[in-house]
Parts: C-alpha cells; structure tokens; sequence
C-alpha cells in the first residue's frame, strides 16, 4: 500500500471522509510530504512487527517441534540421524547442541547425526540452540530442548552372587582348561549363567577329559544338569567323570586291541564287512561307557537318598536318580596312519560337530533330543533311554574316520541356543564358519580367541568370549574345542 492511499485508509477508518468523496483538501493533504514521510515509518514500522511476528512464531514452531530420535544403550554405539530437511528445519542457520558431551554424544556435522557410545543411562534433557533465516547474526540464540533415552547396559541389571561354598555340592562358579592331546589341543570353558549367578545358585554344567598317553585316545565328555532338579550339578559332575573313569580303568583290554587290530586290517584291506564288525565293536565299548555312567550316578543317588533323605523332596521325581538329570555328550579319538577316528555318543540336547581340515565340511555327529514345544530332552539318568523303541539306543553312536580336523566342538545348549537358535542350522557348514568367525573376534564385544598353538592363555580368551550378551539366553555355557 502506497503511503497516500494508507492516509486515506486511516482518514476513512476514522469515518472523518467517505471512500465515495475525496475533496481537493483531502488529496492535498494524503499527498504532503510531511505526511507522507510519517505514513511511510508507520508502514515500515507495521512490516516489522509483521516481520518480527513471523520470526518468533517461526522460532516458537520450531521449540514446540518433536525431533525422533532412537534410544541408546549404555555402552552400545549409537547414531541417530537428524533429517532437517523431511523435519521442515531448512531455514535454519546455526546450530549448536549442549548435553551430549556428558553422556559420551557428539554430534557429527557432516551428517547430521548425533552419535557416540553412551556412558550414562537415564532421560537426558539436550539443548540445541539456533538461529533460524532472517535473524541477525549477532542475536541472542534461541533454544530448543528435547530428550534422549539411554537404556542401562543389560548386563549391569544382573546380579553377581557367588554360590553356596559350604554347599556340599558346590563347585566352581566359572572353570577353564587348556591342554595338549597327542597333536591336537584342548580349551574347554565352563561358565555359570546368569540366571544362576543372579539369584546365586550353582553351576549345573560339567565337563572331563582325558588323554592317554600309552595308548594315544583322547576321551571328552560334556554334559547338562537340568536346572529344575536341585540335585543336577552333581549329576553332571559325575557322568563326565564317570566316562573318563571307565576307559581309563574299567575298559576291556582284550576288547579294546581286537578293536585297533581290526582297524589296521581294514585300513590294508578296506572291507566292508570289516568295517561293519569295527563299527559294532566301537558301539559296544561306548555303550558299556554309558551304562557305567548311569550306573554311577543311580548308586550315588540310592546311597544319598538313605543318608540325607531331607533332600529328595521334589514330588516331581520318581526316583532318586531323577534329582540328578543331566545329559551327556562325549567323544573318544585318536590318530592313526589313515587319519583320525572319532566315536561319539550324545543324549540330550548339547551338540557335537567335527570340521575338516580345510573348512569346507562341518559334520554333526550325534542328533539331539529336542522336543517341539520344549522339554523333549532326554537324560542319562533316564533308564528308559536304553531301551527305547522310537530312538534306539544304537542310534546315538557315531563311528567317523577323517585324514585331519581342523575343530572337534563339543558343547552345551548355553552355547547352541544362542549362536545356531535352530537344530537345523548345525547341518550347516556356513553356521559353523559364523561361529568360528564369532570365535575369531567377529562379534559385537570384540572379543577374539587366538587359536594360535602356542597361545597359552586361550582358555582365559574363550572363557571371555563366553560372556557374549544374547537377550534370552542366560543358561550355563560349556564349550570344549579340540584344535
């Protein structure tokens, strides 16, 4: 509006002319210069007001203006992404963000992120001061407060407490092992959980291992106390023992060296049939191994039952042994000319797997008794499991001979669950290649096991690496690897 014109409006507002009738003195006037020089500030005063008016509600839009941003975690890296552009904020001429150092943030100006690895948990208030297009660039900064969540580490929410020592059946909370085995070595790692270490009950997984030197065979057992019954840390403790004991002390001589004999023989000859009395010799040594260990703990529990009878108190147990249900895994290997023999038994839930030379074969060498809604593991506490019609006993044999391996795992479910999730992925080579690279230090914690072999320290390595965190999944670790 001209400066004229906006005198006229006013004379008219004012109801001092009519729009229809403008005189010659009314022009006159709207058109003077003194007036038009005052009409002229007021118009460049109302722009700006109108001017300033848009700014602050502008800046006002912008301070009531919701910023998404992602909830971190404690310890865990963290980026989150400012879109100016979808967040209409392109007017926007500096910007400066307060609070983020504290918390371990920053924020990264070529892409417009705020980033970082979180050092506190909480809701934190941060502060983004700005100026926006049209403001001086010596004006006051206009702030901008908003929030970021910062879950707490999971792992700090767990608790730590030791078990019972004076627990007549206690045993280390946490136990590692490196050792050499003929031309192979072994790193075993037993962790408790920690749904175990926060209410401070025990470790239920066990393991044993033997090398015998006279004789070059390498015996490794592994196995699973079931966590519902009170009594199954010493199951476990015994079954692994237990193995061990019997080849080392109760293994037929004359049975054994018919065995090896038959092994040369086949290796000249090849034959079948051969092969087929071998497997059967194989399967009867494991499997009188078995028995002894089921044996074992059905003595300790009859005895325990008369001694301290307070114990056996859970109405879910049928029998005495039943407080002591645990499964078991173990292997017998050895070298010969030909290559490696590797005999194997399992019963429960807990695999075994073998990987060639070169890693290009993985092969499971026992199948698991998983049920489909939970709670289909068996026991070798189990006398059922001997004479069962759907899972033969037989069947949980396995006689393997391979030139050279490159790993021999054995391990329980603290370990399975977590890092294969499915019984179908142990079938697959590229799994087992993911978890040796996980081993590797291709993992979230950045924690590696060298499997150098003179790497001396590798059991403190693996038993780390077992702290890895999987929501869900806080049972016993036991991983026993022949490298």
């Amino acid at each position: 509006m001209s400066a004229s014109n906006y005198i006229l409006s006013l004379l008219e507002n004012k109801k001092i002319i009519s729009a229809d009738i403008v005189s010659d003195f009314i022009k006159a006037f709207s058109e003077d210069k003194e007036n038009i020089s005052l009409a002229e500030q007021i118009i460049q005063n109302q722009n700006l007001i109108m001017m300033n008016f848009k700014l602050k509600s502008r800046i006002e839009d912008i301070k009531r203006l919701s910023i998404p941003l992602k909830n971190g975690t404690v310890g865990k890296d963290f980026k989150s992404v400012i879109n100016y552009d979808d967040l209409n904020l392109s007017d926007l001429i500096f910007t400066e963000f307060r609070g983020l150092e504290e918390i371990g943030l920053k924020y990264n100006e070529i892409e417009d992120s705020i980033e970082g690895n979180p050092i506190q948990s909480g809701d934190h208030n941060i502060q983004l001061l700005f100026r926006i297009d049209g403001e001086n660039e010596d004006s006051e900064l206009n702030i901008k407060e908003f929030s970021i969540i910062i879950n707490p580490d999971p792992k700090s929410l767990w608790k730590d407490i030791e078990s019972d020592k004076n627990d007549p059946f206690w045993k280390d909370d946490n136990v590692s092992t490196v050792d050499i085995v003929g031309e192979k070595k072994i790193v075993i790692a037993s962790k408790r959980g920690r749904s175990h270490a926060n209410v401070g009950s025990f470790r239920d997984d066990d393991f044993a291992y033997k090398y015998f030197n006279n004789s070059g065979w390498t015996v490794v057992a592994v196995s699973d106390g079931a966590g519902s019954y009170s009594l199954s840390r010493k199951g476990s403790e015994i079954a692994c023992n237990a193995v061990v004991e019997y080849f080392e002390k109760h293994s037929d001589i004359d049975l054994h060296k018919d065995f090896e004999d038959k092994l040369l023989e086949f290796d000249m000859s090849r034959d079948e049939v051969l092969l087929n009395e071998i497997q059967i010799l194989a399967k009867k040594n494991l499997y009188k191994a078995t028995v002894f260990a089921h044996n074992e703990i059905k003595e300790f529990a009859d005895k325990l039952a008369i001694e301290k009878p307070e114990l056996f108190n859970n109405p879910k147990a049928k029998s005495p042994i039943d407080y002591f249900h645990s499964t078991l895994i173990f292997t017998l290997f050895k070298k010969f000319d030909f290559g490696y023999l590797v005999l194997t038994f399992g019963v429960g839930d807990c695999p075994i797997a073998i990987v060639n030379k070169d890693k290009t074969i993985t092969s499971l060498m026992n199948w698991l008794d998983v049920g489909e809604f939970g709670g289909g593991t068996r026991f070798i506490t189990q006398p059922e499991i001997f004479h069962s019609e759907s899972n033969p006993m037989a069947t949980r044999f396995n006689f393997q001979i391979f030139p050279d391996f490159s790993y021999l795992f054995l391990m329980t479910d603290g370990i399975y669950d977590p890092k294969f999730v499915v019984e179908a992925n142990l079938e697959k080579n590229e799994k087992w290649q993911e978890f040796i690279s996980d081993l590797e230090g291709n993992n979230d914690d950045k924690s590696k096991v060298n499997f150098n072999y003179a790497n001396e320290e590798i059991d403190i390595e693996l038993s780390k690496w077992m702290d890895f965190w999987s929501p869900g999944n806080h049972d016993d670790r036991t991983l026993a690897i022949i490298y």
